[in-house]
C-alpha cells in the first residue's frame, strides 16, 4: 500500500511563473491514484496562494512548506 504522505511524482516548477507551476501539477496529477501525494517545487511567489485555491476546488488537500533560496515545497494529496 503507497503511503500518502510520501509523494510518488515530483515536478519542478522553479522559475516558472504563473499559470505554468500549477498547469504542471495538474498534468502530473492526471497520472497518479486517489489518495496518492505529488510535490511541487516553485519559485512563484502566488504559488501557495493558486494550490490552496485549486486544491480547495478540486477536494485535494495540500500543504506548503518555505525551503532557502525562496523555493516553496507543496505537497498535494489528490481527491
Amino acid at each position: 500500500m503507497q503511503d500518502s504522505s510520501v509523494p510518488i511524482e515530483s515536478v519542478d516548477a522553479r522559475g516558472e511563473r504563473c499559470p505554468m507551476p500549477l498547469l504542471m501539477a495538474k498534468r502530473a496529477l492526471r497520472g497518479i491514484p486517489s489518495g496518492a501525494s505529488l510535490e511541487v517545487l516553485s519559485t512563484d511567489v502566488g504559488s501557495e496562494r493558486d494550490f490552496e485555491s485549486f486544491a480547495r476546488l478540486a477536494g485535494h488537500t495540500v500543504t506548503c512548506d518555505h525551503l532557502p533560496n525562496e523555493v516553496i515545497r507543496l505537497t498535494i494529496t489528490k481527491a
